[in-house]
């Protein structure tokens, strides 16, 4: 069974609709681990809203933190330390969707980032949309995860910018899922199209 960490580009940029797409897709186990802030309706909330499949279990975030800033500062705000021993992969004989918070180099503490709770075998999915300066910061999320050896792959959300996307498939060498589209809404019916859609490239 494979891991899969989804993280993104920047914030807002269609990481939970991608995780509840994998994780339909593969009928797989979900864990957020670093929720900050919309603890009344979580990313893990949201992607249990948006499944149809009765397999999939939700796994409990090692760290709910109720200011949706930086982790590292939510976590100040609270009182409490990001410790990566914390930060435990849930046991399963599922595979697994694991959805980051922001991007990669979002600090957790004063010592380390998001990147450094990812494992060697995870696949990571980065998703990218455009806006000025997305291929900057695409470009700079997928060098990153290439030096480390992992294997990455990348999924576009929102509306198509041809020159854009050329310009990073062809500079990153990174294969392609596909496209989320800007859906007029998301509900269990258009996560599972995107599912069937998506499935053969995971």
């Amino acid at each position: 069974m494979n891991q899969y960490f989804i993280t993104g580009i920047s914030t807002e940029v269609g990481k939970t609709i991608a995780s509840a797409i994998i994780t339909e897709a593969l009928e797989a186990d979900y864990w957020k681990p670093i929720q900050s802030g919309d603890l009344d309706f979580s990313d893990t909330d949201k992607v249990k809203s948006l499944i149809s499949n009765k397999k999939t279990t939700f796994h409990p975030s090692s760290y709910s933190l109720q200011t949706p800033m930086s982790p590292h500062a939510s976590a100040e705000i609270d009182g409490v330390n990001i410790e990566l021993d914390n930060i435990i992969e849930p046991t399963t004989s599922n595979h697994l969707v694991i959805e980051g918070a922001g991007g990669v180099l979002v600090p957790l503490n004063e010592k380390h980032l998001l990147i450094n709770i990812i494992k060697p075998y995870y696949k990571i999915i980065v998703v990218s949309r455009h806006y000025l300066g997305s291929i900057n910061h695409t470009l700079l999320t997928l060098n990153i995860l290439k030096r480390g050896g992992v294997d990455v792959s990348l999924i576009f959300s929102g509306n198509e910018h041809k020159t854009t996307e050329d310009i990073i498939t062809k500079m990153s060498g990174v294969p392609v899922i596909g496209r989320i589209e800007e859906e007029p809404y998301f509900d269990k019916n258009v996560i599972k199209e995107y599912a069937n859609l998506f499935r053969k490239k995971l």
